[in-house]
């Protein structure tokens, strides 16, 4: 009877001294906290549920402090108990986690959320910050844009006010006679020299195909002087009057050639671009107009405090395309006067070079032809020049 109940006491001796309320001891404090943390911060990771409940095990284990685990059988002595404590901090130890029993622990490992770039709590503060960035920026780029189509808009109200206001004969334009005069010349004498250019032009085409024609009606001559014993001296005479004929031609060729690229330079580049300085005046002129008109609306109404400040402003816009204005009226005058002394220069030239060419050309003097282009410093295109090679075919 006393050994039954000595060996039932062997198997009782698993003393459990904090089960249930754990509060008492500082080691339990730390693990508690830490399960807490731990808990937190499967939270933000966004672990499942399971998974906490299962690590929260793993982690604190059964509530038990000082349990002992006896590895005898009934009737065993006290040398084979082992601590479970021993144990738990074996098992603390394997997994990398260690727990203070103070309150530090606590502190310790919430901290360690900055450490791994993972938490997402540990980039928040960048990304917020970049978009915020990013926005401020799309913002400034739309309103500069917004403001650009405001002045646009506003521009050119003012603009087609003016210009259907001078149309109507009620609104007053700024005029200078003299300049004006020199623009009108200026356009007139664009369209004779375009119709000489296009007459030029005609006149080469025609005759290419004339020289074209009398080439190869100078090898026909010339094959039939083979052919025919008895008109061979005939045909020898003609062949040699149409080969000659086609050698002078291409000289004259050369030189109408050179006449219509250096009125072609003349009108469609020298006063092409006077003609667009003129149309930048013109169209500064007609924006200073508008808004002088503008500024003296302005003048003409009440005095307050509002409208000061309207004036003010207007008075700054009517300034400076006052200013723009004369820049440009200036820059016209300037590029009127090099062009007529341009083309006086050009024109002398090549009138005396075409009168010459044509006159020695129909004289039949080949060498006046000839020294009619050296002096005017104009090179031949050998025969052949013309057509593209097999690469730029390709």
């Amino acid at each position: 009877m006393t050994d039954s109940i000595m060996s039932k006491a062997a198997t009782m001796e698993i003393p459990i001294n904090s089960n249930g309320d754990s509060r008492t001891l500082g080691e339990d404090d730390g693990l508690e906290q830490a399960r807490q943390v731990q808990w937190g911060l499967d939270e933000k990771v966004g672990r499942p549920p399971g998974q906490r409940d299962l690590q929260q095990v793993m982690v604190s284990g059964p509530n038990l402090n000082e349990t002992s685990i006896v590895s005898g059988g009934y009737g065993g002595t006290a040398e084979g108990i082992i601590p479970t404590s021993s144990i738990k901090d074996l098992r603390m130890k394997c997994r990398g986690i260690s727990v203070a029993p103070s309150q530090s622990a606590a502190s310790r490992i919430a901290s360690q959320s900055d450490d791994f770039p993972g938490i997402p709590g540990s980039s928040m503060h960048h990304s917020s910050s970049s978009s915020m960035m990013a926005e401020e920026a799309a913002r400034g780029v739309a309103v500069e844009k917004f403001d650009m189509m405001k002045k646009w808009g506003l521009n050119t109200y003012k603009c087609t006010k003016q210009l259907i206001s001078e149309r109507f004969g009620r609104g007053s334009r700024t005029v200078d006679l003299e300049l004006e005069a020199q623009i009108e010349v200026l356009r007139d004498t664009k369209r004779k020299y375009e119709s000489v250019l296009r007459l030029a032009r005609a006149l080469t085409n025609h005759f290419y195909s004339m020289v074209q024609t009398q080439h190869a009606l100078g090898d026909t001559f010339a094959d039939l002087s083979q052919k025919s014993p008895e008109l061979r001296d005939e045909f020898g005479y003609n062949a040699e009057t149409q080969k000659l004929l086609y050698k002078n031609g291409e000289t004259l060729l050369g030189a109408i050639n050179f006449f219509v690229s250096s009125i072609n330079t003349l009108v469609n580049k020298t006063m092409e671009d006077t003609l667009m300085t003129i149309k930048m005046y013109e169209n500064a002129r007609l924006e200073f107009d508008a808004y002088r008109a503008d500024l003296e609306e302005l003048n003409m109404g009440p005095r307050d405090a509002v409208t000061m400040a309207r004036i003010e402003a207007a008075q700054q816009q009517y300034q400076i395309h006052k200013d723009k204005y004369e820049r440009l009226r200036s820059d016209v005058t300037i590029k009127l006067k090099f062009l007529e002394e341009n083309k006086v220069k050009v024109m002398h030239k090549q009138l005396l070079l075409f009168h010459n060419a044509i006159s020695a050309y129909f004289a039949g003097n080949q060498q006046q032809l000839e020294q009619t282009l050296k002096q005017f410093n104009i090179k031949l295109k050998p025969p052949g020049a013309d057509k593209p090679s097999w690469l730029e075919e390709q």
